[in-house]
C-alpha cells in the first residue's frame, strides 16, 4: 500500500467507495451539530479546503492506495522450469502487479506547533480490504512521516469505544491509552465519547513502521505494501 495526496481526479473512485461503504462507515463519521449552518460540501470543495489547510501547516491529507499482489500461479508460469508444470505451459512473462487503487483516506489534523508539536490522525478504509493490515501500515507510515519529516513530537488517535476494528489498529501498533474523553466529537448524529491513544517520537526511536514489521514478522505475517 502507499500514501499520497488526495487529488481532484479521485472524485469518482472516492464517491463510489463512500456510497458502497455507507453502512460500514456511517456509525463512525463526523456529522454536523444542531445549529451549524455550514452545510455539506462537494468533493472538490473538500479537496480544496484540505489543500488550504495543508499549505497553512495545519493538516496533512492522504489517500490510501492498495495493489493486490500478483497471482502466484501466474508468476510461476513464467519462471524457468514452468514447462514441466501440468499442461506444459511455457514462455509467458511473470504477471505484473495490479495497479494501485484508492481504498481509503487518512488525515493528520489539528496540527499544533510551538511547544506542543502535536496532531490527531483519523482514517477509514474500504470494508472489502479490512483485516489485511492496510490500516495499521498506513497509520504507521503517517506517524513516521509526522515524526521524521514534519518534526512533530506527539500523535493522538481518538476512537469511539464501540469501534472494535479501529481499536484493534492502535492496539496492534502499541499506542498508549490516555483515557476517555466525554462527548468529544459529533458522530452519527450526536456527541460521542472517545477513547484517546497517543505516541511520542521518543517512544518509537526506530520508527513505528519498523516496529510494526517486527510484530508482523514474529507472527509470520507480511505487511501490506
Amino acid at each position: 500500500m502507499r500514501l499520497r495526496p488526495l487529488a481532484l481526479s479521485d472524485a469518482p473512485a472516492w464517491r463510489e467507495l463512500k456510497e458502497r461503504n455507507r453502512s460500514w462507515l456511517s456509525r463512525w463519521e463526523a456529522t454536523v451539530p444542531p445549529g451549524d449552518t455550514s452545510g455539506r460540501i462537494t468533493f472538490r470543495q473538500m479537496v480544496r479546503r484540505l489543500r488550504t489547510e495543508a499549505l497553512a501547516g495545519r493538516m496533512l491529507p492522504f489517500a490510501i492506495d492498495y495493489a493486490e499482489p500478483p497471482d502466484p500461479a501466474d508468476v510461476l508460469d513464467g519462471l524457468p522450469g514452468a514447462e514441466h508444470e501440468p499442461g506444459g505451459r511455457r514462455g509467458r512473462r511473470p504477471a505484473k502487479p495490479v495497479a494501485h487503487r484508492l481504498v481509503g483516506q487518512l488525515t493528520v489534523s489539528s496540527i499544533t506547533w510551538g511547544s506542543l508539536r502535536s496532531a490527531n490522525i483519523g482514517y477509514w478504509v474500504d470494508e472489502t480490504v479490512a483485516g489485511r493490515g492496510i490500516t495499521p501500515t498506513a497509520l504507521a507510515l503517517a506517524v513516521d512521516h509526522c515524526f521524521r519529516a514534519a518534526g512533530l513530537h506527539r500523535i493522538e488517535v481518538c476512537i469511539r469505544p464501540e469501534n472494535a476494528a479501529s481499536l484493534r489498529v492502535v492496539h496492534k501498533l502499541g499506542f498508549r491509552p490516555e483515557g476517555l474523553r466525554r462527548a468529544y466529537l459529533h458522530i452519527d448524529g450526536d456527541w460521542r465519547d472517545h477513547e484517546a491513544f497517543a505516541l511520542t517520537a521518543q517512544e518509537v526511536p526506530d520508527g513505528l513502521l519498523a516496529r510494526w514489521r517486527v510484530t508482523l514478522s514474529s507472527s509470520g505475517t507480511t505487511p501490506a505494501g
